[in-house]
């Protein structure tokens, strides 16, 4: 049977023993709690302590200046800082989940501090609290309700985002008794709601409403909601302690008190239990039995948890909490359940007594229960030898039993060394094993690197298999920050020994955080060994290593990386100094290029006269020159034209400069002087018809309007032979049916295209009789057998084909006539005669 020992100090409240262990023994020195205020972060967090500026003090050795300290559960100083910020009283002090420390101040000003004591933020309530003092407020999680002198409600939902919502007019006439929250995750609406003891009833305050809940039940002196917003607790008047749900319609505890006058702290203890705190004394009333009395001659202060309340007092630390059902299955006095006989058959072997397989024998049938009963319970032990001695209990138990799962004694080692090494005086962090499962690991780990314990993070990490990165990364940033006196070379060999720890780590984000403390030679040695392109280049760039980003961004070659490079350098530079560099990297000038070809001509202008490349230059004049013939103004046939004619013109010139470009030199020149004659056939014409087309459809033009004269001129200015001239002006002259004129034409000389062109164009154009007048000058005879037959003269065709003697000239032309019997057998009788010859 196991000792009594352990059970002696256990306190029941009608069927549920409770137990306060004592965690620890303050460290600190000259704390008086009843002269401060105090904020306890959940979770074993920091204590906030400041001299409470509402009561008046005697001072001590102490500067009249209020400090404002951190310090751990176990009384360590972590921080502190003097208290110099305005806005007059400071009406609440709260951590936050992240342990960030919210202070609110009479003029509505909200100030956050780190761990460290270092101011990181502030914000207003806004206007109404200014003006009208805050005079009370209540955290929770992440936010905070407040009233003001004026009995306006407001509420910060997120401290993250911090945003002031004023609550619906309750239309108070004085301040209420009592006031408590419900939190935006326990409400239907999403949104905060605040319960307020007012005259003899509870009003349900939201956003958009107010709502009377429990009519005559109050006055309310005091009220506190349970964790999850499911009941409410409060103290009434005449001193009841009443316990309902937290819309109050049902009833689940009413407890008179002793006392009437209201509690100094009220609060709850788990979702078991209420606790009330007067001067000296500490009452646990629970929904059955007699309640229990805890005395104190010492001020207390009460931090709830999940699953009990941490109680301190200026020389120690407690934590009173419900024991646990496997706990009293083993130590309750006269247990003889089976975790007690196993524990009591442990005993029995480390005497060497036959006794313990008497007990082992006694409980075969149950000893898995047995075990895991030990194992659970060593879970929740806070002193080392009592997990240790279960533990070994649920270990000897385990050996005789084949049904017990065999990796929940080590899981529970694990777990238990981590909670003993975070609940050591030095760290303070008094875990128990369920609010370690509810925090989880990861979060446990932020807060120890919050609290520069990067040590005992780093190998909590390690034991846990959970990623070292957050951990060294952490620790190289505060590493840089602190270390102003350490070379950098020193310095970055000590990161770089570190670092190394984790394979993949962010060179790049330690390198900007040294770059942001002021210490650029160290980032750019840093980055150096950062292996990822993308993260290298953008810090190289913000750190003014241009040069060597341009460098490594053309070796990766994303062409996305190098135009990061390019258009940095490009803004931060001289345009000769920028074009120097890019020449000397073709990648990054090819690019280059290629992005000022679509957006920035000028300045690809400017790049190519630098380097010499003045064919470049020209090509790209001649390009703008055509970009303004597509612009709606050059259909008007305007001013455009002379810009144009300019740029082609500086085209030429460029070209000339170059003995290899003559050829582009000439054709530009030529091409400015079509243009300008162009142009003005247009103003003289007044038809836009001229302009960008071909020096053969400009005399054509010419011709169709009967403009002579001005296409003699174009001829003569850009040399166009005697058969293009003949060509062109045979089927302009067709095109306008000029069949005296063409003839005329025919007359003047002898033409040097010969006649097949005239016969051709007044074939296409059906004139039959004209293309006669043709057809007997063309001196080929099978040339004037197929313009006979096609216009259709099969007579003449065939004597000219006769005398061409061409047998398949003579098949063409039959099959042309291939309708025509009387054609066709004259065809046939010519082949046949051909072919006896």
């Amino acid at each position: 049977m196991a000792g009594v020992s352990v059970a002696a100090e256990w306190q029941l409240l009608y069927n549920r023993y409770y137990r306060k262990p004592e965690l620890y023994q303050m460290q600190w020195k000259q704390v008086d709690l009843t002269r401060n205020k105090i904020a306890c972060a959940p979770f074993g967090g920091p204590i906030a302590v400041i001299r409470d500026d509402a009561k008046i003090v005697q001072l001590y050795a102490e500067s009249a200046l209020r400090k404002l300290r951190i310090f751990t559960s176990s009384g360590r100083l972590i921080s502190d800082t003097i208290w110099r910020n305005p806005g007059g009283r400071l009406v609440g002090i709260s951590w936050t989940d992240d342990l960030t420390l919210v202070c609110i101040t009479q003029d509505g000003t909200v100030y956050s501090y780190n761990i460290h004591a270092e101011l990181i933020g502030t914000f207003s309530l806004g206007k109404e609290c200014f003006e009208n003092s805050v005079v009370d407020c209540v955290f929770w999680g992440n936010g905070v309700v407040c009233i003001n002198e004026a009995f306006e409600i407001f509420a910060v939902p997120d401290f993250k985002m911090p945003k002031t919502v004023k609550l619906a007019d309750c239309s108070l006439e004085e301040l209420p008794h009592c006031m408590a929250v419900i939190e935006p995750q326990y409400t239907k609406s999403g949104d905060v709601e605040v319960l307020l003891g007012v005259g003899d009833h509870v009003l349900l305050v939201e956003e958009d409403g107010v709502q009377p809940l429990a009519a005559g039940i109050g006055p309310l002196q005091k009220m506190v909601l349970s964790r999850k917003g499911e009941f409410v607790a409060s103290f009434t008047h005449d001193g009841r302690l009443l316990v309902m749900s937290s819309d109050f319609s049902n009833e689940i505890i009413d407890y008179t008190c002793e006392s009437a006058l209201p509690p100094d702290q009220l609060t709850w203890c788990g979702l078991d239990s209420v606790l009330l705190y007067w001067d000296d004394m500490l009452l646990m009333v629970g929904p059955y039995g007699d309640p229990v009395r805890y005395i104190y001659d010492e001020p207390i202060i009460l931090i709830p948890e999940c699953d009990g309340v941490r109680i301190l007092s200026n020389t120690n630390m407690e934590f009173l909490h419900r024991v646990p059902d496997s706990t009293v299955s083993i130590f309750q006095i006269g247990s003889t359940s089976p975790p007690a006989l196993l524990y009591d058959a442990l005993e029995h072997y480390d005497r060497l007594s036959a006794k313990a397989d008497e007990n082992l024998r006694l409980i075969r049938s149950s000893l898995p229960e047995a075990v895991e009963a030990c194992v659970d319970a060593a879970g929740y032990e806070f002193d080392i030898s009592q997990q240790r001695t279960l533990l070994r209990a649920a270990s000897y138990g385990q050996t005789f039993s084949s049904h017990f799962r065999r990796d929940s004694i080590q899981e529970m080692c694990k777990m238990l060394r981590v909670l003993n090494a975070v609940r050591h005086a030095d760290i303070g962090i008094p875990l128990s094993l369920q609010q370690y499962k509810l925090l989880t690991p990861s979060v446990l780990i932020n807060r120890l690197i919050n609290a520069h314990k990067h040590l005992l993070a780093l190998r909590i990490s390690e034991y846990l298999g959970l990623n070292q990165e957050v951990v060294i990364m952490h620790w190289t940033c505060t590493k840089i920050s602190a270390s102003a006196a350490i070379p950098d070379a020193n310095l970055l060999e000590i990161l770089l020994d570190k670092l190394k720890i984790c394979k993949g780590i962010s060179y790049a984000a330690v390198a900007a955080h040294a770059d942001k403390c002021g210490r650029r030679k160290l980032a750019a040695m840093l980055v150096e060994y950062e292996p990822h392109s993308s993260k290298q280049i953008p810090l190289l760039l913000s750190i003014g290593e241009e040069d060597s980003a341009l460098v490594k961004a053309t070796e990766s070659g994303d062409t996305d990386l190098v135009y990061l490079a390019v258009f940095h350098i490009w803004n931060k530079r001289p345009p000769l100094e920028f074009f120097s560099t890019i020449q000397a990297r073709p990648l990054a000038r090819d690019l280059f290029v290629k992005y000022a070809r679509c957006y920035k001509h000028e300045f690809l202008k400017d790049f190519f006269l630098s380097t010499g490349q003045l064919q470049e230059v020209a090509n790209l004049l001649w390009k703008e020159s055509w970009e303004l013939s597509k612009s709606p103004m050059a259909s008007k046939g305007s001013h455009i034209h002379g810009p144009r004619i300019k740029l082609i013109e500086k085209a030429s010139n460029l070209f000339a400069e170059t003995k290899e470009h003559m050829f582009e030199s000439k054709a530009a020149e030529e091409h400015a002087k079509l243009l300008r004659i162009q142009h003005e056939l247009e103003v003289t014409t007044k038809q836009a018809i001229f302009v960008d087309s071909s020096i053969s459809d400009t005399i054509r033009t010419c011709i169709v309007l009967g403009n002579h004269r001005a296409a003699n001129k174009v001829k003569a200015e850009f040399k166009v032979s005697d058969k293009r001239w003949y060509w062109l002006k045979v089927f302009a002259l067709a095109t306008i049916r000029d069949w005296e004129a063409l003839e005329k034409f025919s007359k003047e000389k002898r033409p040097p295209i010969g006649y097949r062109p005239f016969v051709e164009a007044c074939v296409d154009a059906g004139e039959k009789d004209e293309a006669l007048k043709y057809i007997p000058k063309l001196s080929d005879p099978r040339e004037r057998a197929e313009a006979y037959a096609k216009i259709g003269m099969a007579k003449e065709a065939a004597d000219a084909a006769s005398q061409a003697k061409d047998g398949e000239l003579l098949g063409r032309l039959r099959l042309t006539f291939a309708q025509n019997a009387a054609a066709s057998s004259i065809f046939d009788t010519l082949r046949d005669r051909l072919s006896l010859q």
